[in-house]
């Protein structure tokens, strides 16, 4: 019986991801389109370290143009032995350190951890019996779980074959398939991870952009002083952040609707539901909104203020030309008391 641990980092990071296209891998039930629908890894590169006496080598994979993905697997003796949460910390720090070196940050990461488990006789559920170390591992918690979020842990599952079986968590899954044919679930669970981590990075650029229209909002609404250059140029801005925002959600959106319709898609479905990408993408759709309000606020704010400017413009040339004929109508007065 083969068993092994399979740590996941997805990261952002400052530099464009380059490299050749991986294969799609060979799944066990996909349509044709799958492969070119989703999006594709690119293979950078690979680096090794010694990890508690294991060569472990880390593959540094990408999504363009600014996902690095950190891809490390190892054979494990028993990855049922709660000893394997000590091997996952080594594994994932050396990952991050990978992730930093490229630029990456943590609070903008996703990791994940698969356990594969192949090579046995018998249906996989035999291995439940391991339920709590399961559910543990599942969740990354060391301490003992209580039998009743144990079993919801296990409730999240998927089969194929009467050989197989995937166990699903938000920190991490199981896989059991006697054949060994886990690399089309790893890529789905990392490509759900993937759509994970892109929705944060939206929520958070969509953060940074509603604090700066708002600053925009106050600056046009109490009538501060501004440079017209400036304003308009906070405007342009304001259009590129609502198209390239709602541009992101769809893109992500149309990958996902393309992962298929059977085995493949129900096991992306289940780890999504996991990861509450729905939460996310209400979320964002919500943010959305609000950059549409604060921009009709600041289209307005900015067409009063225009008005507003040369209505002033009007009243002072006015004056002007009245002072005008006032001095005029006095030095008509001044020469005809000389003559």
């Amino acid at each position: 019986m083969q068993q092994q641990l399979i740590a996941i980092v997805l990261g952002e990071v400052s530099r464009e991801v380059r490299g050749d296209l991986f294969p799609p891998p060979a799944g066990k039930s996909k349509p044709v389109y799958t492969g070119t629908a989703a999006p594709r890894q690119v293979k950078v590169g690979e680096e090794s370290a010694d990890i508690d006496g294991l060569r472990v080598t880390f593959e540094r994979r990408g999504y363009a143009p600014d996902v690095l993905l950190i891809r490390a697997q190892v054979d494990v003796a028993d990855v049922f032995d709660p000893s394997v949460f000590n091997l996952e910390d080594r594994i994932y720090d050396e990952a991050y350190r990978i992730l930093e070196e490229h630029g990456g940050n943590r609070d903008f990461s996703e990791q994940y951890s698969v356990f594969a488990v192949s090579g046995y006789e018998g249906p996989p559920e035999q291995f439940l019996r391991h339920g709590p170390i399961i559910a543990s591992l599942l969740k990354s918690e060391r301490l003992d779980l209580d039998p009743k979020e144990v079993e919801h842990t296990l409730e999240a599952q998927i089969k194929y074959a009467r050989d197989d079986l995937a166990i699903v968590d938000w920190d991490g899954a199981f896989l059991f398939d006697a054949d060994g044919h886990f690399e089309e679930d790893v890529e789905l669970l990392v490509l759900a991870n993937l759509q994970l981590l892109r929705h944060r990075i939206l929520d958070r650029r969509l953060d940074e952009r509603l604090a700066r229209l708002s600053d925009m909002a106050s600056k046009t609404a109490d009538g501060r002083s501004f440079r017209h250059g400036e304003l308009a140029g906070d405007l342009r801005e304001t259009i590129q952040i609502r198209t390239s925002s709602i541009s992101a959600l769809q893109r992500m959106e149309r990958e996902i609707k393309l992962i298929g319709d059977w085995y493949s898609a129900r096991l992306f479905d289940l780890a999504m539901g996991k990861f509450r990408v729905d939460a996310w993408r209400t979320s964002i759709r919500s943010k959305l909104e609000s950059v549409e309000d604060i921009y009709s606020m600041i289209a307005e704010n900015f067409s009063v203020s225009a008005k507003h400017r040369v209505e002033w413009y009007q009243i002072i040339a006015f004056f002007v030309l009245q002072i005008g004929w006032f001095v005029l109508i006095l030095l008509e007065l001044w020469q005809m008391a000389h003559d």
